[in-house]
């Protein structure tokens, strides 16, 4: 995981930051790496985590990324390792199919955008820097910039305010719409520069821009259907006993995660006024009963890390299940644009 992954935090689409895992040690002290384990890396990034892992014990790591410059990088790191690293370019909700056949002891999530992806204007997810408004992670479907110029203003305002939780979501939608109908907004900048226009903050708040942009980068990545799925896909794979280590940087990824692990957490029964039920018995054992977050000295070394929240569980011998707890909808690509994601 590296410094700036989530954009939901103050300063999180700023300038270029040094790269630091955010809490490493607490995640190695959860996962629990031993000789002879093999841990997933869902959110390979720029190694931080499987480096601290592998430092951790002669273990093995498979790290995942949609990103394949991400991957590229890690080139290094797997011949540096030995062959205990192994790197696979595709979603994290897809580690299911990538652990097929593996007894798997740990798995980690970093959610978010990394500081890499932040810091390369040229892929569009900072709006500090001049660069096309893209936001894709694997360069793949449809941009930021194409929902910015097809989707409706009312579209818009839902995606901006459920997704960026910004309280003028529909002036913003409104000033998109109005500046579309002048000139295609194809930039990071012009788009942070309309948002500016009705969204007003203090110099010591975050940038006026900064929810609508964190809206159009989870909507275009798909980022909380694909949490979903990759907790779903977590639960099926770990062995008895493995944990589950998630970090997460703004409130829409921690609710889902807190919300599917206290589902997961502890015995149900039916209710005493209705027919009788079969218990529902907790799948996971949960080991922080409240999130862990950076202490000071952490922050004022990566003030990107000041809004991480840690949360874990230990995998109990109960069987998977697929289904989710009742969440608030989000809204898709699909929703929006009418086409797949």
């Amino acid at each position: 995981m590296m410094a700036g992954r989530g954009a939901g935090q103050p300063g999180a689409a700023g300038g270029p930051a040094r790269h630091i895992p955010v809490l490493a040690s607490q995640v190695v002290e959860f996962l629990q790496p031993r000789d002879g384990s093999l841990i997933i890396d869902a959110t390979f990034g720029a190694g931080g985590y499987t480096r601290a892992i592998l430092q951790a014990a002669n273990c093995r790591v498979i790290g995942i990324d949609r990103d394949q410059d991400a991957i590229a990088r890690g080139a290094d790191l797997v011949e540096e390792v030995g062959g205990r690293l192994s790197l696979v370019e595709d979603r994290f909700s897809a580690l299911g199919d990538i652990a097929a056949g593996h007894e798997v002891d740990g798995v980690v999530l970093d959610l978010g955008v990394s500081s890499m992806q932040l810091d390369t204007p040229e892929r569009g997810f900072s709006f500090r820097a001049e660069g096309p408004l893209d936001m894709r992670m694997d360069r793949a479907g449809p941009s930021a910039a194409d929902v910015v110029a097809r989707a409706s203003e009312r579209d818009l305002a839902f995606v901006i305010a459920t997704l960026g939780e910004e309280h003028r979501a529909r002036a913003v939608a409104r000033a998109i719409v109005a500046a579309r109908g002048r000139a295609p907004i194809a930039t990071t900048a012009q788009l942070a520069e309309i948002v500016a226009r009705v969204v007003h903050s203090k110099p010591a708040d975050i940038h006026p821009a900064t929810r609508t942009f964190q809206a159009l980068r989870l909507l275009v990545n798909d980022e909380l259907g694909e949490l979903q799925r990759a907790l779903i896909a977590a639960e099926r794979v770990l062995n008895v006993g493995g944990r589950l280590v998630v970090v997460a940087f703004h409130s829409l990824e921690d609710r889902i995660v807190k919300t599917f692990l206290a589902s997961r957490g502890s015995a149900r029964a039916g209710s005493r006024h209705g027919p009788p039920t079969i218990p529902i018995a907790a799948s996971f054992k949960i080991l922080t009963r409240r999130p862990v977050i950076p202490d000071a000295a952490e922050v004022a070394t990566n003030p990107r890390a000041r809004s991480a929240k840690l949360r874990a569980g230990e995998r109990t011998g109960v069987p998977p299940r697929d289904d989710l707890p009742a969440l608030a909808p989000v809204p898709t690509l699909a929703d929006i644009l009418e086409v797949r994601s």
